[in-house]
């Protein structure tokens, strides 16, 4: 009787060290979730306008000093060109692609990565993502063709928790 009970607890402990180590627990971090910015109105992969020039410039200004570790972006020319600023603004920074519509995998490596991230997607997209992130309360619709000025701002905690913030260009300065 006292083996078997030396042989439980020992199976017990074992049980609660394992759903202890696999527990919510995640790297802390924030991920920077932005639409393209501003397109040229012809062909199938535009390149950016000016005032969508202008945006990614301003976009790399905000993140500059926001400790970016890792940038992704769909592989289309005005999601590349938005996070190129902010590319060549910090050394060492590259640009990793993923597939516009496999969200659950873009999900996971964002949970596993350590440091802050930057992805750049689409209207119709970008919202998917987030979404995967919002616990409590009311999640993001896609967004309108001409809304170009929000960046998510999704604050992962070590215990597994998140929140998303939706802000305005204009808020940051």
């Amino acid at each position: 009787m006292k083996k078997q009970f030396g042989f439980y607890t020992a199976i017990v402990f074992l049980a609660v060290l394992l759903l202890w180590s696999c527990g919510a627990k995640q790297e802390p971090k924030t991920i920077y979730v932005v639409r393209h910015a501003e397109k040229l109105l012809t062909g199938d992969d535009p390149y950016l306008s000016v005032a969508g020039t202008v945006r990614s410039k301003k976009l790399a200004e905000i993140l500059s000093d926001k400790q970016i570790e890792h940038v992704f972006s769909t592989d289309f020319i005005r999601t590349r060109a938005t996070a190129q600023p902010l590319i060549e603004k910090i050394p060492g920074l590259t640009l990793e692609i993923y597939e516009v519509r496999k969200h659950d995998d873009l999900v996971k490596e964002l949970r596993k990565r350590k440091g802050n991230m930057l992805v750049v997607g689409h209207s119709n997209t970008i919202h998917h993502v987030v979404n995967y992130f919002v616990q409590n309360g009311e999640q993001y619709s896609e967004l309108e063709d001409l809304e170009y000025g929000y960046i998510f701002e999704i604050t992962l905690e070590k215990d597994g928790s998140s929140t998303v913030l939706r802000r305005d260009y204009r808020e940051f300065n």
